[in-house]
């Protein structure tokens, strides 16, 4: 199996985020984030941003669902208008800050994107690459062999040990180079 995923992810430093909670147990736990590694860091800030997305949408929804009750028809005097009206524009707010929170989110990370370490992600992909050519090849060879023993084997049976020499010649000869097996002709083509 494969190495842990190592990554060379910036961490967050002299610059925090602004939070409302300042406190000691807010420093323990950005601490205890900042001392993880890397992957289970990572798996911490991707929490954290579907959080913030899961908050943003259900706001969205909650004010979309707000203002259809709202906007009931029935018999209602100016005062109980009024008051809708008032609700109605509160909750329009909220989701207009919401939206604008969405904005801002896809435009983070479209720049950590953009900014993000591309020379990691295409050495990782050419490692991988190496290793899977690298395991195909050995499949190749050993798939040959196999090929190779079972042919001996038959021909050893249907035919005398002078036999086999001459047929197995004559296959290699008819095959090609005569540098490979049958076997490892046929799997490399």
């Amino acid at each position: 199996m494969s190495a842990p995923l190592e990554t060379d992810v910036s961490r967050r430093s002299g610059l925090a985020r602004a939070t409302l909670a300042h406190g000691p147990r807010a420093q323990q736990q950005q601490q205890a984030l900042l001392d993880k590694p890397s992957d289970e860091y990572l798996d911490a800030v991707e929490a954290e941003w579907n959080k913030r997305l899961d908050a943003e949408v259900e706001v969205l929804v909650d004010g979309m669902n707000d203002l259809v009750a709202i906007a009931a028809i029935g018999d209602k005097d100016k005062f109980h208008i009024a008051q809708e009206a008032f609700q109605a524009q509160c909750r329009a707010e909220a989701m207009v800050r919401s939206a604008n929170s969405l904005f801002s989110m896809t435009h983070a990370l479209k720049l950590m994107l953009l900014i993000g370490d591309e020379s990691q992600l295409v050495r990782q992909r050419n490692d991988e690459l190496t290793r899977v050519r690298g395991e195909v090849h050995a499949d190749k060879k050993r798939s040959a062999e196999i090929i190779d023993e079972l042919l001996h084997d038959d021909i050893m049976v249907l035919h005398g040990e002078d036999e086999l020499a001459a047929q197995l010649e004559t296959q290699t000869t008819l095959v090609g180079s005569g540098t490979g097996s049958v076997a490892e002709t046929m799997v490399n083509t």
